[in-house]
């Protein structure tokens, strides 16, 4: 007889918002695979500014804390301890995301993921309200943190300016040169970044992370009646304060305006999903295109650093530094495109990504019968 693993039903919108963010993290990643110095002074910058950066993150780290709480009542219903799974498969992400900062983009975010994520399962326990509260707490942290960090960069010397250009230059060196070379460079700076890259996701990805545990808590997105009412609210304040707090600093040339991101960027991707949703729901095909994307969302993330290591790193045809920014945009934009196809065809036969099938097997404790269940799952027809 064949054992199952009880799971808890997918939720279609939550694939499609996954899928859906996938593409906006990947316009904003390409910027530093392609030239670690980012994109030039430009309209392709500027449009990055304002549509762009500080938006698609915000959606997929509210979907990470909401995906959790399935994992728990996952674990809830097989009967099984949800604290033990949950850090497996956040010891998992680590190590992965590891990989993945040494070997392919200094940019990651599953480590940061895996690593703030045993701090949020620390705070499973908080009631709906109470992670919002919390969340507004460390929010507010981190804007305070982020004015003082702008001021602290208006009084920038003509010397570190000179420091950043070199510093640029070396790291298009280093990713334009061999596996030794870009190794050691992504290392270095992984181990220098270590530090406030974890400051960074207590105050910013924590709190988002919460809202969408609490999101989770109260079953937000599974009746779609308790949350279509509120879209058009949602939509008019987050394009209402959201795009002026993002277009006038670029037009106007306004500089040191990082902390106004930390505030449009949530007023933003809350516009952006809520417009989604509402797509999806008028148009189902077009949940169809973005869904199997955000299902294999871990998949589809690595896959896109791979395919620009290949196109930018010495790995591959070291172009980095070589294309426009509108030749970069559009090879991201051509990318995504062609994983959200072939992620249709793939989840059509099989049911996991290949990380996924990693991450299966480490959430289920690696037994036999789980590896036996993930193998059989992911490599015949779904």
């Amino acid at each position: 007889m064949t054992t199952t693993i009880p799971s808890v039903p997918r939720i279609e919108a939550l694939d499609a918002l996954r899928g859906f963010a996938l593409g906006g993290i990947f316009a904003v990643n390409i910027a530093i695979m392609a030239n670690p110095a980012g994109f030039a002074e430009g309209p392709v910058r500027s449009f990055e500014e304002i549509f762009l950066h500080n938006r698609f993150y915000v959606l997929f780290s509210f979907l990470f804390g909401y995906s959790l709480t399935l994992q728990f009542r996952s674990a809830e219903r097989d009967g099984a301890n949800a604290t033990a799974r949950t850090v497996r498969r956040l010891l998992a992400l680590l190590a992965i995301g590891l990989l993945h900062t040494v070997f392919l983009f200094t940019g990651d975010v599953l480590f940061g993921y895996g690593l703030i994520g045993l701090a949020l399962l620390a705070l499973r326990g908080l009631g709906p309200r109470s992670a919002l509260r919390l969340a507004g707490v460390l929010y507010g942290a981190c804007l305070l943190l982020f004015v003082a960090l702008t001021v602290a960069r208006m009084t920038q010397s003509p010397a570190d300016a000179a420091q950043t250009a070199t510093d640029n230059a070396a790291a298009l060196d280093a990713v334009r040169a061999g596996w030794g070379e870009a190794v050691a460079y992504r290392w270095s700076d992984w181990v220098g970044r270590l530090g406030p890259t974890v400051a960074f996701g207590t105050l910013n990805v924590l709190p988002l992370f919460l809202v969408g545990l609490a999101a989770g808590k109260v079953r937000l997105f599974e009746d779609p009646a308790r949350y279509l009412p509120y879209l058009p609210g949602v939509q008019a304040i987050g394009f209402g304060l959201g795009l002026p707090l993002s277009i006038l600093p670029v037009l106007l040339h306004i500089p040191h305006t990082e902390a106004l991101g930390y505030v449009s960027g949530p007023l933003l991707a809350g516009a952006y999903g809520a417009t989604f949703l509402r797509i999806i729901h008028a148009r189902p095909v077009v949940s169809e295109v973005f869904a199997p994307a955000g299902r294999i969302s871990a998949t589809v993330y690595l896959s896109q650093s791979l395919i620009a290591a290949l196109a930018f790193t010495g790995y591959g045809f070291a172009q980095a530094g070589r294309w426009s920014d509108g030749a970069v945009l559009a090879f991201a934009a051509a990318v995504f495109v062609l994983q959200l196809v072939v992620a249709r065809w793939y989840t059509g036969r099989f049911r996991y990504g290949p990380v996924e099938w990693v991450l299966r097997v480490a959430t289920y404790g690696g037994t036999a019968r789980m590896r036996e269940h993930a193998r059989a799952t992911v490599s015949g027809p779904a």
